[in-house]
């Protein structure tokens, strides 16, 4: 039995979570500055392209799941932990992919294109929607705010079973040393 995940599994979870806390990071940054300035702009950008590569990522690492098994908890856990961790994981895959997807949309609604690293522009699949573009900005904030709880669920319950159930479920997904 497979007692960790394997090294491509454990890349993509950790550079997933450092993107996603700095495009967050950059969110709430970007977003308190007044006015609009080049900095703000640049923050924007920045944000838009850690959003496009996370959405990115997202896709590799649940093509990559789909074709490689997770170890199997341990026999120790009990089947409603079993069933939660589940839906936590489930939880986070849907909002890898709706957090960018709104922000992108949020974006369009606005009328601005998303220019990846000032490269391309990625597809412009509606105008601008002066009507639409409040309810996709509410709906980019609260699913970051959904993350912001499933995260933090994510991350308390790995420290539990590290420091009170030392069941080994923690080191399955760190970097071997």
């Amino acid at each position: 039995m497979q007692q960790r995940y394997n090294n491509i599994a454990i890349l993509f979870h950790w550079l997933i979570a450092l993107l996603i806390i700095g495009a967050f990071t950059m969110g709430v940054v970007m977003t308190d500055m007044p006015g609009i300035t080049p900095t703000k702009l640049k923050y924007y950008s920045w944000h838009k392209w850690a959003g496009v590569t996370i959405l990115a990522l997202a896709a590799l690492r649940l093509l990559w799941r789909l074709s490689h098994r997770a170890p199997a908890y341990p026999d120790s856990m009990p089947t409603w932990q079993k069933s939660a961790a589940n839906l936590l994981h489930g939880l986070l895959y849907v909002l890898m992919f709706a957090i960018p997807l709104s922000g992108y949309f949020y974006t369009l609604s606005a009328g601005f294109p998303v220019v990846y690293f000032g490269l391309f522009e990625l597809p412009v699949l509606m105008g601008p929607d002066p009507a639409l573009k409040p309810v996709l900005k509410a709906v980019h904030y609260w699913l970051n705010m959904g993350l912001l709880g499933a995260v933090g669920a994510h991350v308390l319950a790995a420290l539990k079973h590290h420091f009170i159930d030392r069941d080994g479920v923690l080191k399955r997904m760190m970097p071997s040393a």
